[in-house]
């Protein structure tokens, strides 16, 4: 069946087309607080045919489409008999997939297999391949998010929703939330945070540079401030997609 050839190259031929297309006609996000200085959101679900669900999603200029598929069958070799496979495949802008996105692949995977309910699916696989549009900045964030959206979209059962946020810390010790490519660049550290949506639980933490116990505590709070808007955000978004009768 053509939801198992998850590698086709049509599969990705019709992300990358798709995602050009629909950047612009997209979920508007509300203002943003002086408290919480994400960059702008816009999420579109349901965009592929082939995926059992689908969205692209964008923070700033940084965009990540995401295609999940399943439950569907699975290898006998990769089959688990109590609970289902979750597999991610990372691809970036141009190239191959390297290093960099083996190691985003198994943190996103960690995320996810921290929410999804797989006891529900057993000796079957659900797949989520994720598609770099365009990266400036909190890519791994914006990667978490547009798979929970695809993930929502496939109506794939999760104890909780998740997020990404990305905290860069400056020498000074100042804080940017959703920092851009050149803001990462500039920073002493940068850390990434998974969040779930019922208690604001710390799923996944990745961090690069040299911080404090304190300035991690720091990074943590924030993160799980700015995660409420996120949230906010998926509920908006999820209520105008579901409204439309």
């Amino acid at each position: 069946s053509p939801r198992l050839h998850v590698g086709s190259g049509a599969v990705e031929g019709a992300m990358q087309a798709d995602a050009k297309i629909r950047t612009e006609s997209a979920t508007e996000s509300g203002p943003r607080g002086p408290s919480c200085s994400l960059r702008h959101f816009a999420c579109e679900q349901n965009l592929l045919s082939r995926p059992d669900g689908s969205a692209s999603f964008l923070q700033g200029d940084t965009s990540v489409l995401a295609g999940v598929y399943g439950p569907a069958e699975v290898k006998v070799s990769k089959e688990i008999f109590n609970k289902a496979t979750l597999e991610v495949i990372l691809r970036p802008k141009i190239g191959l997939p390297g290093v960099a996105e083996k190691s985003r692949e198994r943190l996103i995977r960690n995320t996810c297999e921290a929410v999804v309910l797989g006891t529900l699916h057993p000796r079957t696989s659900i797949t989520v391949v994720l598609q770099v549009v365009s990266d400036a900045g909190s890519l791994l964030a914006c990667c978490l998010n547009a798979a929970c959206m695809a993930l929502v979209d496939a109506g794939v059962p999760m104890r909780a929703l998740f997020c990404g946020v990305t905290c860069a810390l400056n020498a000074d010790g100042t804080l940017v939330l959703d920092p851009t490519a050149k803001q990462e660049k500039e920073a002493r550290a940068v850390l990434t945070l998974a969040l779930d949506s019922v208690e604001r639980k710390l799923l996944m933490s990745t961090t690069k540079g040299l911080y404090s116990d304190a300035e991690l505590q720091q990074c943590l709070a924030a993160a799980q401030a700015a995660s409420q808007h996120v949230f906010r955000f998926y509920r908006e978004s999820l209520q105008r997609r579901y409204s439309k009768s």
